[in-house]
């Protein structure tokens, strides 16, 4: 009888073992926190498809927003509850995180067919000095949307906005018909930026902000960053935003403006989503009054026609990741995942053929802004690293609030340039 309870005890704890070693292998996996209610549920439900396919396995997601996660970011992967992924908006910050040693290189998961299922300007984000240390999601478009009813009660037609004269003389005409012409979280200060940013691209160009980056022709100091300073104040000068926008956050703006409290905002693709789901109603603008353009072109500029600013945003994996992690990425970022996000309208995926998944008018025009440019710039703020960028971020808002000229904040930024 004692052997038999022996043997069924040593069984038991046998059971018990195998059973617990079934959950013993953790990924963890912090993001930022989704635009739309639907994000949450798109990765809940991957998640749990995963974990039925791979039962040794748990993914746990933390989300944080936007401002907590870049505060909290370099502290947790300096501690011992690092994740293994993170949500990431490449550029300069990656490149200083792989300078770290706080990255895992996959280059050879990479380089053994997984790139092939994603752009070669997907990849190339996420690669630094030849090693690739993650994987891309998606990419983000900067536009500026606009209501349809508020533009033609000022008698403005859209189609008439293709330079930054035509876009100035769209606010003043707005501001006249006692409409407010643009809303903005400028409390954040990135939202900001993407007036300062994309004037940039369009005034210096692709080649103009790489030679800044490297110091050449004064950096950032240089007059086409100068001029990006003055033709934003020419915006300034006109007062277009609402009342109190420097204690606005993005969230809040976008709500603003999904309420119907603008005639335009300057944001990316996923506000189609921010809108409504900030907005009074939580249906935003409504899809038969909203539109949306490529941001206007510099009478003068070096910027290529239809070049764009944004962002490839993915996923890196920190130095002690498994290969637990990298299954679990490689099922996150699969083609039928990949199309499901863009038939959501979360975001514009970067897999190949994914793009099919998108059926939203909106996104598929948004999508088509990017796919006729011929440069895609990351947001300031990201492609130049943590200080500079900040930097950027900080200028842009001072410039709007008029405490710092065009000619001091250039040099601001080429100072940052030269301590970074």
């Amino acid at each position: 009888m004692v052997c038999k309870l022996g043997l069924f005890g040593a069984t038991l704890v046998s059971t018990l073992v195998l059973s617990m070693g079934v959950r013993a292998e953790t990924v963890k996996m912090l993001s930022i926190e989704p635009n739309i209610a639907e994000g949450k549920t798109y990765y809940a439900n991957i998640k749990k498809a995963f974990e039925a396919q791979n039962p040794g396995i748990e993914v746990q997601i933390e989300y944080l927003d936007s401002e907590s996660y870049k505060t909290k970011l370099p502290t947790l992967l300096q501690s011992k509850s690092r994740p293994d992924i993170f949500f990431t908006w490449s550029g300069g910050v990656f490149y200083e995180q792989a300078k770290a040693g706080i990255l895992k290189d996959i280059s050879a998961q990479m380089n053994a067919g997984w790139k092939d299922s994603f752009s070669t300007a997907g990849v190339n984000a996420l690669t630094y000095q030849g090693k690739v240390y993650g994987a891309p999601m998606y990419a983000a478009n900067v536009v500026l949307w606009y209501n349809k009813k508020l533009l033609e009660q000022a008698k403005v037609d859209p189609k008439g906005i293709k330079t930054w004269d035509d876009f100035l003389n769209a606010v003043k005409a707005v501001k006249a018909a006692g409409i407010t012409p643009v809303v903005v979280g400028g409390k954040d200060k990135w939202p900001l930026q993407f007036y300062y940013g994309y004037l940039a691209t369009r005034i210096a160009g692709k080649d103009g902000i790489a030679a800044a980056g490297a110091g050449q022709n004064g950096g950032f100091a240089d007059k086409d960053f100068v001029r990006a300073g003055d033709e934003f104040k020419r915006l300034i000068d006109l007062k277009p935003f609402q009342p109190g926008f420097m204690d606005a956050t993005a969230p809040k703006a976008g709500g603003l403006f999904g309420d119907g409290k603008a005639a335009f905002h300057l944001m990316g693709n996923w506000d189609y989503g921010t809108q409504q789901k900030n907005s009074t109603s939580g249906h935003g603008v409504g899809d038969a009054n909203l539109g949306v353009m490529p941001f206007p072109m510099v009478t003068g500029g070096h910027g290529a026609a239809g070049d764009t600013f944004g962002g490839i945003n993915g996923w890196l994996v920190t130095k002690d990741a498994t290969d637990a992690s990298i299954k679990w990425l490689k099922f996150l970022l699969n083609q039928q995942n990949q199309q499901e996000g863009g038939r959501l309208a979360l975001w514009l995926p970067i897999g190949k053929g994914a793009n099919a998944g998108i059926s939203n008018p909106f996104m598929k025009e948004i999508a088509g802004f990017m796919g006729n440019s011929s440069y895609h710039q990351l947001y300031l703020d990201q492609a130049l690293g943590a200080n500079v960028g900040a930097a950027v971020n900080d200028a842009a808002a001072e410039l709007a609030t008029g405490d710092l000229s065009p000619n001091d904040a250039a040099k601001r930024i080429e100072e940052a340039r030269k301590f970074r």
